[in-house]
């Protein structure tokens, strides 16, 4: 019988592992792939405050030890499922079944990609999935989003900021996003719509040179770029707990900044849950609060 067993070993999850070994409680973290999240493939931080720089990879590494080192356990396995009763709740895995007194979902989103051919390679190349996070590095540079969302809009003024051209690919002639940001975006002098088109084809040698764009009518050309943000919607991993707490239409776990759900012990923290901004310091903060929440919950059950 554990008190706390985290799911997902990412900074959100691997932060409240470190609050709730301090506060002395047994800790179980159980993780499907490897610790450290989304983070581990961003090749530079420079927006975590109190680290001037460092890559994701060693920032991860340096957040597992820190847990390990505070004592708490990870397992590299996946949880299929979870339930609740009176006296415990149960952790089912593609492993092994666990108990505990409360649990934290921590399980984050996957950034939905484009699915085109050397993606993945030229990630942190060129193609980017976060602008708040790579956005100075393209300074006066030619970069393109792709989305039509309130994230995509939002992006593409960001970057606007910094670069010397951007452009915005959408599949269709019209956005989702609000339409003050889109109004906002049509006002910056350095921005281009790129409309009813998709990107085709990534090009490059060792990094990012250009993009095939392909038009509802069938023309295809190509735009020479240094960076490709793609901002088309992320996929949070949270169907193995649809059967104890609550989700919204997207998938995402309802809960707010106190990071409580609808289910008395089980609490979430990072990209996983309902909220606007997801970024390394809000999945921090998360896993603080519902470290902390938890530990609170665990106490009250012997009073």
């Amino acid at each position: 019988m554990y008190d706390v067993i985290i799911i997902g070993a990412g900074t959100a999850g691997l932060s409240a592992s470190i609050y709730t070994s301090r506060a002395g409680k047994s800790t179980l973290l159980l993780e499907g792939y490897l610790p450290g999240g989304q983070i581990v493939s961003s090749k530079e931080i420079e927006n975590y405050p109190g680290i001037k720089h460092i890559s994701g990879a060693d920032f991860a590494s340096a957040l597992y030890e820190q847990a390990l080192s505070l004592g708490a356990t990870i397992k590299y396995e996946n949880a299929t499922s979870i339930e609740g009763f009176p006296d415990k709740k149960v952790v089912r895995t593609d492993q092994a079944t666990y108990e505990c007194k409360s649990i934290i979902i921590a399980t984050g989103a996957t950034k939905r990609a484009l699915g085109l051919e050397r993606e993945q390679e030229l990630t942190g190349l060129g193609v980017s999935y976060c602008a708040v996070c790579d956005g100075a590095f393209f300074k006066g540079k030619e970069v393109a989003v792709v989305g039509g969302g309130n994230t995509a809009v939002e992006d593409a003024i960001f970057l606007s900021a910094y670069c010397k051209k951007v452009y915005l690919i959408h599949r269709k002639d019209s956005f989702r996003a609000e339409t003050r940001l889109v109004e906002t975006l049509e006002a910056r002098e350095n921005v281009s719509f790129i409309l009813e088109s998709v990107v085709t084809k990534l090009h490059g040698e060792g990094r990012l040179e250009g993009i095939d764009i392909k038009s509802k009518s069938g023309e295809e050309t190509f735009l020479p770029l240094d960076g490709l943000f793609v901002a088309v919607g992320q996929i949070p991993a949270n169907d193995f707990c649809a059967n104890m707490v609550a989700l919204d239409p997207e998938g995402y776990i309802i809960a707010g900044e106190n990071c409580k759900t609808n289910a008395e012990g089980i609490f979430v923290a990072g990209d996983c849950r309902t909220k606007t901004i997801r970024q390394l310091t809000t999945a921090s903060s998360d896993g603080t609060i519902a470290g902390l929440a938890a530990c609170e919950y665990i106490d009250s059950l012997t009073h």
